[in-house]
């Protein structure tokens, strides 16, 4: 790795301690920076309030943010290079809408069948919620994986994950049609995106669960390389491309899979985390875009909750809004300033 590319990869990872940090400090409650500190260190001299805010609000938030930003940012990267399409993103193949579905016939039938809105139900409505979304997601995933068992092209694999994604958006939309008003507002809220949701025992279980994802991807950072030379180089050096692609899909699918089911369907940070890193490395090796994407993902994402949470705002916003806000126009200027460098070229 050479000098500069250390020096940038040290960077992000001093924003992640920053605006975890900011994530602690800002909020509708104003914590003084020394209450905060001293509250980190086991201090019970604080205030009760500002305890119960920094431990069961403010740092579950923040974790929450950091790990699923760098898993839905790794899980973008490894999509993008299988279909090798910029567009490409962790819900290309409608494991984000299976994920959906999943959640849609748990909240949408729960109040029509059973008579009980789930939004009524509190923490085992929650548990109930993520149970649905990795269901949803895996089942879509499973018939994925069979699918690229299948078929050779990579574009035919790619033209039915979004018929997929239209299939259930549909199937949500008849489910909508017959659900109560109650129902339809607590899929919707859960539709938006939200890194509060995940508190408690669950927090610890899906940061557990990401801690173990997260380093078993990076053992195939050698076979993404050899599949950016195409299918015919790399079947030259030995690679098994229809395992390969197996492989891949299946850990970025279950990383999206779990994210979504615990945070709601979280947009465009694995769509543009990856971009900004190639444009910020100007490199395609995997060996430095894989940690860059999960740093870079990772701050993205505590940026965008700190933004959600400002103060000033009541509650606090969806997520996908502010992911899309601060991404998008960052994202749009990287981009032009890299094709404006090679035209000068």
């Amino acid at each position: 790795m050479k000098r500069p590319t250390t020096f940038l990869m040290l960077l992000i990872v001093a924003s992640i301690l920053l605006f975890f940090l900011l994530n602690l400090l800002l909020g509708s409650v104003s914590i003084p920076l020394r209450s905060v500190w001293s509250i980190l260190w086991g201090s019970t001299d604080e205030s009760v309030i500002w305890q119960n805010i920094i431990w069961k609000s403010r740092v579950p938030q923040a974790l929450t943010a950091l790990v699923a930003g760098a898993g839905l940012s790794i899980s973008g990267l490894q999509m993008q290079t299988v279909f090798r399409n910029p567009l490409a993103g962790p819900s290309v193949l409608g494991i984000s809408s299976g994920a959906s579905l999943g959640v849609a016939f748990v909240v949408l039938l729960s109040g029509a069948l059973g008579g009980v809105a789930l939004s009524k139900l509190g923490y085992m409505g929650e548990v109930a919620l993520s149970i649905a979304a990795i269901v949803g997601a895996l089942s879509v995933m499973a018939l994925i994986v069979y699918v690229s068992q299948k078929v050779k092209g990579n574009v035919t694999l790619l033209i039915i994950g979004v018929m997929i994604g239209y299939v259930a958006s549909a199937i949500i939309g008849v489910l909508k049609y017959f659900s109560v008003e109650e129902d339809i507002r607590a899929y919707v809220i859960w539709g938006l995106g939200s890194f509060a949701r995940v508190s408690g025992d669950q927090m610890f279980l899906f940061v557990s669960i990401m801690a173990v994802l997260i380093p078993l991807s990076f053992l195939l950072i050698k076979t993404m390389n050899l599949m950016l030379l195409g299918d015919g180089y790399a079947r030259n050096l030995g690679l098994n491309i229809k395992r390969a692609r197996l492989l891949v899909i299946s850990c970025s699918g279950v990383l999206v899979a779990i994210v979504t089911a615990y945070c709601g369907p979280i947009m465009f940070i694995g769509l543009a985390v990856p971009h900004l890193c190639r444009a910020i490395f100007h490199t395609s090796d995997h060996r430095i875009l894989m940690p860059a994407t999960l740093f870079a993902g990772a701050s993205l994402a505590l940026v965008c909750n700190l933004i959600a949470r400002m103060p000033g705002f009541e509650g606090a916003l969806p997520v996908n809004s502010v992911t899309a806000l601060v991404g998008a126009p960052v994202v749009a200027s990287v981009l032009f300033r890299k094709r404006k460098s090679e035209l000068s070229e």
